[in-house]
């Protein structure tokens, strides 16, 4: 069951308040465990290079944005600011309090409303979002296109996650760069013994001879070092230092000091530097490809938005005009009814105008509530609350008309929404010829480009095409590393040592001493005949496949680039067409409505030409405002499918301007 959200002054999460966190710790982090003894190991720990959890999640951020900055420096020529971290304050939680929508749980609020458990590691991520005061948003909150373009990008989840995946691919490729790099290990080890068999103990001073079981500590110490080459060799160093001291006897005490190393350099086999750091081309492959797609997806999500956005408006200009036909059609009942009271008008044509009427009334219920429910959809698309309480500014149609007149320098087509009245269409004359106008003679919108020329540029501009292209060269990449498996391993090792160490039972001995000259060293060379290799024969014919597969894959996507762009260009200018009909259509509506209104009076016409009028311009005025925006929607499509579309990271985007000799001529 949902609650209510409390007032501002009431709000605590259902565990450690969040207030108190801001000025002193919850609790200490991990790796600092209560005692001297513990204080002491733990500084030793920071002093050989430790982090505790916060610190290792910023270390992490800083590689992550330094390999997508420079990756994006490298195969997008630009730089934008980049960041997966959600605001502390965001719209959607501003909304949830000022509105004071209910909640199910305080991490609808967002991840810093949620009290920490107990075991939380890193007590600075969590509990920031009280430290700033929610800004009083109004009860109904007025959006234009451009604020819902910024809003999608911070608050939508989808949005979130293809960032979050950019984001994990760097991640990716900075453990993959760890494989070439020096790797340090230690250990520091302390061991108590105890050997029950008894010794004899002698002291020959005192004259004394007794039996007593062996106690001792081992203390010791192993800094390693390995170390992998593009080439394929890997070294391993390792130096270890011990301390053995008995604390019954003679109380001996002896050091150890030994050294190892060790190397495989493969000759044949996983040698080489293109097989070897096939891990790691891959790596950063796949960062500019995540790259791309994200880029590629805030081109389709910012024109997906403005369609959403645009549609809403759509439907509340339906229930407006909805609302107008409703109202009118009451009018011509009233007036029906008085022209029939007088016997001027039959009763069976008021009852018509009746039945109009309710079918209008119905229509507008039925607008009412599909205008809420298509608002609600796009509020999810957003990543608001469907309960929000948010309108969408109205104007942005009647933009969108004077935009399209200006282009086409066509009869005024103002929504039903505008003030203004469209211009009535010139009359015909009873004998002109019937002539045909052919389709896009008219005066073309910039962005209906030549259909060849739009397609060149797709095939440059694309992202996903890139990708594409792009994983043929990987499946190459795949075949010749499959290829290498075929062969026989032939591996030289080495590996050498020198000291030697110490425990309780070589406590007697002297103190051993480092001495290369004096260490064990041998090599081995290993020679494996491929004599089977049936599996690696089968992975090697499946990469011919896969190879196949990608070609096929930049075949279909080109193909599908091709055939959406000139359906784009077909269905812009079929829009543009309908936008300059729907215009006419709209002036001769409305002419007729009011010239049947007049010869109703008169006596020279029937209700149903009124109702029938009527319905036409309702018609006409709902189709004009489909036309303008499917011809917007079909601009930003056409930009899209070309990839010219440039969005930036808050969302806006910045629209193509084509050159003078891209415009089709009319």
């Amino acid at each position: 069951m949902s609650k209510s959200a409390p007032s501002a002054a009431s709000q605590r999460p259902r565990g450690p308040d969040v207030s108190s966190r801001l000025h002193r710790p919850t609790h200490a982090p991990p790796c600092r465990p209560p005692g001297s003894l513990a204080r002491l190991a733990a500084a030793l720990l920071l002093t050989l290079g430790a982090c505790t959890a916060p610190d290792q999640r910023r270390q992490a951020d800083r590689v992550a944005y330094e390999i997508v900055a420079q990756t994006r420096a490298a195969a997008l020529g630009n730089s934008e600011p980049f960041t997966i971290e959600t605001p502390a304050e965001t719209l959607r939680r501003r909304l949830l309090l000022d509105q004071q929508l209910p909640i199910s749980d305080w991490s609808s609020r967002g991840t810093r409303d949620i009290g920490p458990i107990e075991q939380w590691p890193d007590p600075e991520y969590l509990g920031t979002a009280a430290a700033s005061q929610p800004v009083h948003t109004p009860s109904t909150l007025m959006l234009t296109l451009s604020d819902v373009l910024q809003i999608a990008a911070a608050e939508s989840r989808e949005f979130q996650a293809q960032k979050e995946s950019v984001f994990r691919t760097a991640l990716a490729l900075d453990l993959e760069r760890d494989a070439f790099r020096a790797t340090w290990t230690g250990v520091l080890s302390t061991l108590f013994q105890t050997n029950l068999e008894q010794t004899v103990v002698i002291d020959e001073k005192k004259g004394i001879t007794d039996e007593q079981p062996v106690r001792g500590f081992e203390y010791g110490g192993s800094p390693e070092v390995v170390q992998r080459l593009r080439n394929g060799l890997s070294a391993t160093g390792a130096i270890g230092l011990d301390l053995v001291s008995l604390l019954t006897q003679r109380r001996f005490s002896t050091r150890g000091v030994f050294g190892d190393v060790s190397a495989t350099l493969p000759l044949m086999r996983g040698s080489g530097e293109f097989v070897v750091t096939e891990p790691l081309t891959q790596a950063e492959r796949d960062v500019v490809y995540a790259l791309y797609t994200f880029e590629r997806f805030k081109h389709t999500f910012a024109v997906d938005v403005a369609s959403e956005y645009l549609s809403v408006l759509q439907q509340q200009d339906q229930l407006r005009n909805a609302e107008d036909n409703y109202r009118n059609l009451i009018a011509s009942t009233r007036r029906a009814r008085r022209l029939a009271d007088a016997g001027r008008l039959p009763e069976i044509q008021v009852d018509q105008s009746r039945q109009d009427e309710l079918r209008s009334r119905q229509r507008w219920v039925g607008a009412q509530e599909g205008f809420q429910r298509r608002l609600d959809a796009f509020k999810l698309t957003l990543g608001l609350p469907a309960d929000a309480m948010i309108e969408l500014d109205r104007t942005e149609l009647d933009a969108l008309a004077q935009r399209v007149n200006t282009i086409f320098q066509a009869p005024a087509t103002q929504p039903a929404s505008s003030q203004e009245n469209a211009t009535s269409a010139p009359g015909l004359s009873a004998d002109a010829p019937v002539e045909l106008v052919a389709p896009g003679a008219g005066q073309p919108g910039p962005y209906e480009l030549d259909a060849q020329q739009a397609v060149r540029a797709a095939m440059e501009k694309r992202l996903d095409l890139r990708v594409a292209i792009g994983r043929v060269f990987d499946a190459q990449r795949v075949v010749a590393v499959a290829a290498d498996q075929l062969r026989a391993d032939v591996t030289l090792m080495g590996s050498g040592s020198a000291g030697a160490g110490r425990t309780l039972a070589s406590v007697e001995q002297p103190n051993s001493i480092l001495r290369p000259d004096e260490g064990s060293y041998s090599a081995l060379l290993t020679l494996d005949l491929p004599l089977e290799r049936t599996a690696e024969r089968n992975t090697y014919r499946v990469s011919l496949l896969g190879l196949e597969q990608a070609v096929r894959d930049v075949q279909e996507l080109e193909d599908q680039i091709k055939l959406a762009v000139r359906n784009r260009l077909s269905e812009l200018l079929e829009a543009r067409e309908s936008v300059q009909i729907q215009a006419q259509a709209v002036a001769v509506a409305r002419r007729r409505a009011e010239s049947t209104s007049l010869f109703l009076e008169a006596g020279r016409a029937e209700i149903r030409d009124v109702l029938e009028a009527q319905e036409a311009l309702v018609s006409a005025q709902n189709a004009v405002t489909a036309a303008l925006i499917d011809y917007r929607v079909g601009e930003l499509a056409v930009q899209r499918d070309i990839g010219v579309l440039e969005v930036n990271e808050k969302g806006l985007w910045s629209e193509y301007a084509p050159a003078p000799q891209e415009e089709v001529q009319p």
